[in-house]
């Protein structure tokens, strides 16, 4: 039966056999004419998902957090077989607590972690070093020429003969501040790490060599023997330990989202139907992942949180909608399809704003960044068939309590005068559609973001902090590498110049001597240690055959000699150059890998190869190719990603705002959602560099994510606001609907979420905690930009001289409005443009 119409065209049908199931779209009538397919097709799509989401894997690449696209990482890569140890690498020391390390217990011990060590798979056991690997060698000038061999005496069997042989080896090597630590308490196991599992030819699975690490070699510890380990793999693997407690964080924002969706509704059934489908969504996405491929790693984490915080924002509006409805007696199925009627195609344009937005991610030229785009767009992509679908029709069978719809329109009628000073504050958002209040904020707007940009321009990009910011400064990882920076001379932290000639032309007196000129470069550079290189060896070497005499401590014009000097160094230094003496490494140890230092030393480095190169066709061709090491890997990796993320940017905000303008069909209104947006985008930069948080691979995606969420308040506003001003309302009258219905929904999802992630900041990962912080800013600022911004802009920028003053009184306290119908919508863009 028809009981009344109220003025959004809309009757309220209290007996669903009264409701007309041929009208609405298409797609309405596919979906709420078949709604127990619907249901029954997404529990099932639930099940077998969920199955593979238990299957998907948690693991981290060493390849894939690198631009394998970059120069500088193509270099790398096509000489990494002939530069062994100089990419990804494992580094355990082994400390003697009680004495030193000339003490037969101790290197008993030490012999047990190097062959424990040296059986785990995944380690490259021809370039492993320690004192017990013979491929570390002393060497020495006698009268009777260079003498040299394994520091680790061959007869050794702890006698007091022998350790002192050792100690006179270890001197002789030069190795004191690189593998036996400055106090000789210490000694360091260096294990280059292979790419593939040798037994099972599957990729290295970082979170399972981690745990043999911890199982294995950490269990060796003792009263008297400490272990200290470093390394991409071990800092891979305590994150992806650190994902448990990630887990009970997203368990813990799932409960305070559904606290403050319960504190709204009041009703309990369709919270707990909201939660399920948003949890739903995100088990459907891991399904999806494992049946795609993708593994879960420690930098996407994100995607998860991301995809149920979409999920509740878009479920909380379609709810709130069937809330109005039914309080106004309308029946929860008829409820349900009106709802959909009217949000369905700005929910649908939210969502694939979203995917662009996170798709244009891919541009991004690091692996990593593009799973994470990927696996994203998917995830949102869900959201199409969980929220825009599943919701309405699920909540047309469960409807909701009498007492919350009661609630509900019982708000919506209030006066402020009922609400105390929430409420007033609430009413108070009129006042920004006024010109004094919308001039004030722009003003006050403009001011934070220009002090925002000013105080932008200090983000650096890379890390800010030694070790591991990704990880707490009192981790155990952070302990370790604090301990190992303290004790060793040479740091782990390698930036290395491939030097590449003709074959047996490293030996060359000019290319020697360019060798020796770049680590003479270095060294004068700020946080570089010293330097590595054949060309130092040489003339040590050639020093040492003339009976080590000072003046020829040089690198020799006489080939005859350089070559003798070449040779010696290639059978006491393995690796010091490739076999055919075509590709050396120059290596300089840094004092730490922070963005300034990385900076200064690629600046030297870049400038040298400028000016030294040579053409191919040249008759001695000499190149100096960048980069390899951590430290140059992670150099080209900043590099990619400060050049990636002003085209992010453009990307971003370029297909926001061309779905903003098919959507609102308006260039004004686009100006009106973007503007917040681009706010928001500032001044989370600006507090980066307030918070020391360096703009890298596990911060880059935060960014997008401001965007993502931010542009689905604004979309929800203004096609409630323009909809009622299509139909004549003012802007006072169409801002104040556009309240009451989205954007009370607006400020709850920003609260529920910043709540939500806000717990993070206790997380045990340090990047999560800034993520946390981030978002939680990133969700309440878009949150205030949306109901403040909005209607400020819109005075200036949306709001017509005429109006229909007829409908005035009946707008504003009638139902929400219908979606404008298109030849309408036409109308009033134009309208609105010609304003």
């Amino acid at each position: 039966m028809v009981e009344q119409k109220y003025n959004s065209g809309m009757p309220v049908i209290q007996d669903p056999r009264d409701f007309d199931k041929s009208s609405g779209g298409l797609l309405e009538r596919v979906v709420f004419n078949n709604r127990i397919l619907v249901v029954v097709a997404c529990v099932l799509a639930t099940l077998v998902l969920g199955f593979f989401a238990t299957r998907l894997q948690v693991n981290a690449s060493f390849e894939k957090m690198i631009p394998s696209s970059s120069p500088y990482i193509k270099n790398y890569l096509a000489y990494k077989n002939q530069l062994p140890g100089l990419g990804n690498s494992i580094r355990v020391v082994v400390e003697n607590k009680t004495g030193d390390i000339y003490d037969p217990e101790y290197l008993q011990a030490l012999q047990k972690v190097n062959d424990t060590l040296y059986l785990i798979p995944g380690v490259d056991r021809s370039w492993m070093k320690s004192l017990w690997m013979p491929i570390v060698r002393w060497k020495e000038v006698t009268e009777e020429g260079i003498d040299g061999g394994a520091v680790m005496p061959a007869d050794y069997d702890g006698s007091p003969a022998t350790i002192d042989a050792l100690r006179r080896n270890i001197a002789r090597a030069g190795i004191v501040g690189s593998l036996v630590g400055n106090d000789g308490k210490s000694s360091m196991i260096v294990a280059p790490l292979l790419d593939m599992n040798p037994q099972t030819g599957a990729a290295l699975d970082y979170g399972d060599f981690s745990h043999q690490l911890e199982d294995k070699i950490r269990a060796l510890q003792s009263d008297k023997i400490g272990i200290h380990i470093v390394g991409f793999s071990k800092l891979v693997g305590d994150l992806i330990d650190g994902l448990y407690a990630v887990m009970l964080f997203f368990g813990v924002s799932v409960v305070i989202a559904g606290v403050f969706v319960y504190l709204y509704t009041r009703c309990l059934r369709s919270t707990l139907l909201l939660l399920g489908v948003a949890v739903a969504g995100v088990v459907w996405l891991l399904g999806l992942m494992q049946l795609l491929g993708y593994e879960l790693d420690p930098y996407s984490i994100l995607v998860p949180f991301l995809i149920f915080a979409i999920g509740i924002s878009h479920g909380t509006q379609k709810m709130n909608g069937i809330l109005q409805d039914i309080g106004r007696g309308t029946h929860k199925y008829v409820a349900a399809r009106y709802t959909f009627r009217r949000l369905f195609l700005t929910g649908l344009t939210a969502l694939l704003t979203n995917i662009v937005g996170f798709a244009v991610l891919v541009i991004i030229d690091i692996p990593v960044i593009r799973d994470l785009a990927l696996t994203t767009s998917i995830g949102v992509a869900v959201l199409i068939f969980t929220k825009l679908l599943l919701i309405p029709v699920a909540l047309s069978y469960l409807g909701v309590s009498k007492k919350a719809a009661r609630i509900a329109i019982e708000k919506d009628r209030a006066g402020a005068e009922n609400r105390g000073f929430l409420g007033h504050l609430w009413h108070g958002l009129d006042h920004f559609t006024e010109r004094r209040w919308a001039t004030l904020v722009i003003t006050l707007s403009l001011l934070v973001t220009a002090a925002g940009t000013w105080v932008m321009l200090g983000l650096k990009v890379g890390d800010l902090d030694p070790g591991a910011p990704e990880l707490r400064a009192e981790s155990r990882y952070n302990r370790d590498n604090a301990f190992i920076s303290a004790n060793y001379g040479l740091s782990s932290d390698q930036f290395v110049v491939i030097v590449k000639t003709a074959e047996d032309s490293c030996r060359l007196y000019q290319s020697l001597q360019a060798m020796d000129l770049l680590a003479f470069k270095l060294r004068q550079t700020a946080g570089v240690q010293t330097t590595s290189s054949l060309a130092e060896t040489t003339r040590f070497i050639t020093s040492a055959m003339a009976e080590g005499s000072g003046k020829w401590l040089t690198i020799s014009r006489d080939q005859a000699i350089t070559n003798s000097s070449v040779d010696a160094a290639m059978v006491s230094s393995p690796g010091i150059t490739n076999q055919q003496c075509s590709v050396t490494p120059l290596i300089a140890y840094l004092a730490d890998h922070k963005a300034d230092t990385l900076t200064r030393v690629l600046a030297v480095a870049e400038r040298f190869a400028k000016e030294h190169n040579t053409p191919a066709d040249a008759e001695h061709p000499e190149e100096f190719l960048l980069a390899a090491g951590n430290a140059g890997i992670e150099a080209a990796t900043n590099i990619e990603v400060e050049k990636g993320i002003v085209t992010m940017y453009l990307a971003v905000y370029g297909a926001t705002a061309l779905l903003c303008l098919l959507t609102f069909r308006s260039w004004r209104a686009a100006i009106v959602a973007l503007i917040p947006l681009l706010m928001t985008t500032i001044i989370c930069k600006a507090l980066m560099v307030w918070l020391g948080i360096g703009l890298k691979v596990a911060t880059l995606p935060v960014i997008a994510v401001g965007v993502g969420v931010g542009v689905d308040y604004a979309l929800y506003l203004l096609s409630v606001q323009l909809a009622v001003q299509e139909r004549g309302g003012s802007l006072l009258v169409a801002y104040r609907r556009s309240l009451d219905f989205t954007g009370r929904v607006v400020a709850l999802v920003g609260l529920t979420m910043a709540a939500g992630v806000v717990t993070w900041v206790w997380s045990p990962i340090k990047f999560q905690a800034d993520m946390g912080i981030l978002l939680t800013f990133m969700f309440l600022w878009n949150m205030l930009g949306a109901l403040v911004l909005i209607p400020s802009l819109s005075h200036f920028l949306l709001n017509p001289k005429t109006t229909d003053g007829a409908h005035e009184a009946g707008l504003l306290a009638g139902a929400v409005p219908v979606p404008h119908e298109p030849s309408r919508a036409k109308e009033n863009s134009k309208a609105l443009s010609a304003h």
